[in-house]
């Protein structure tokens, strides 16, 4: 009898070993395994975006967060707050937590190849939406997903040499930039100043970053209206700017989108409204609907399929009136 009642308590104390273990192994979706995301078929994606500095930005991880939704994507989300440490943290949280794909939005261009070799040593795919970054080995990231902003800047300085054409004296323009080192910042810059050499009269007289936010445009364009007694016409990098420009421009008793010709880029509902009012003048669109392009390309980065190097979205400019027309039915 002795005998027995010891064998029964070993094999006892052996199945609540094995189910424990059992029970251990379920919960372990968040530390991850090397099937990527924790032992279940769901694809985990690891997502750090700039911040939430604009309209712009928001309606981009609202698209993100309901696309992975829809998708049955597992999104592990990160705000960067605007700082390229913090994205830098989060991607090695991501290679740590074993995730099937990185993608995130660069703060800045440069500084980047140290993690992403990282990424890639952890066989780890990346894809880089709405920026880009300025390595020179691009073996470090799948694809690019997001907008050619060099021509957004280029389109906004051609409009503008069109409606200048009849001007014979000068132009002064002041530009309000995006974050500094930013790759819309760099490129739109650099489109819109080479659209308007086309026409020597018009000359940039100022320009400066107000960081993508419309504190930073209000405060910048104060600046600049204190030491310009005469300005013709405002390009500002993104409609969150613009619009802070505005209250600067009304204080000073100016009228925008008259007296200041006013042009952005994003067509965000709240730029669209200042354009449909005449606010605004011109507006050269940047989508920020890039959630379920997104999915789709995590999805097949995951299977080991081909994807183009780049992926640029659709987008078209805005007048006055043409915004009246998209505003009732604008998503974002």
């Amino acid at each position: 009898m002795r005998t027995r009642s010891t064998a029964r308590t070993v094999v006892a104390a052996l199945a609540g070993v094995l189910l424990a273990a059992s029970m251990a192994a379920c919960g372990n979706s968040d530390t991850g395994g090397d099937s990527g995301g924790g032992g279940n078929d769901k694809l985990v994606l690891g997502f750090s975006q700039v911040g939430a500095e604009s309209g712009w930005r928001t309606a981009n991880t609202t698209s993100i967060k309901e696309a992975a939704g829809e998708a049955g994507i597992e999104l592990k989300f990160d705000d960067a707050q605007q700082k390229q440490e913090n994205q830098i943290k989060a991607i090695r949280n991501f290679i740590q937590q074993k995730v099937d794909v990185i993608a995130f939005s660069p703060v800045v261009e440069s500084g980047w190849d140290t993690v992403l070799k990282e990424a890639k040593d952890a066989k780890i795919p990346v894809i880089l939406t709405d920026r880009a970054v300025d390595s020179a080995d691009k073996s470090l990231y799948k694809t690019f997903l997001g907008s050619d902003f060099k021509k957004e800047g280029r389109l906004a300085g051609e409009w503008l040499v069109e409606q200048k054409k009849a001007a014979t004296g000068p132009v002064n323009i002041v530009e309000l930039q995006g974050t500094t080192g930013s790759a819309p910042a760099n490129d739109r810059k650099a489109g819109f100043g080479e659209a308007i050499a086309a026409n020597p009269n018009l000359k940039i007289i100022a320009s400066q970053s107000g960081d993508f936010t419309r504190a930073g445009g209000k405060q910048v364009m104060e600046q600049f209206l204190k030491a310009n007694p005469k300005i013709d016409v405002l390009f500002a990098h993104n409609d969150d700017m613009g619009l802070g420009a505005l209250e600067a421009i009304t204080a000073a008793g100016k009228v925008p989108g008259k007296d200041i010709t006013i042009i952005t880029v994003d067509a965000v509902k709240d730029g669209m409204q200042a354009l449909a009012d005449g606010k605004f003048n011109f507006i050269a669109e940047c989508s920020p609907l890039l959630g379920p392009q997104l999915m789709d390309f995590a999805k097949k980065v995951k299977a080991g399929e081909e994807v183009p190097a780049r992926i640029e979205t659709e987008e078209t400019t805005f007048t006055q009136e043409t915004a009246k027309e998209a505003l009732p039915n604008r998503k974002y």
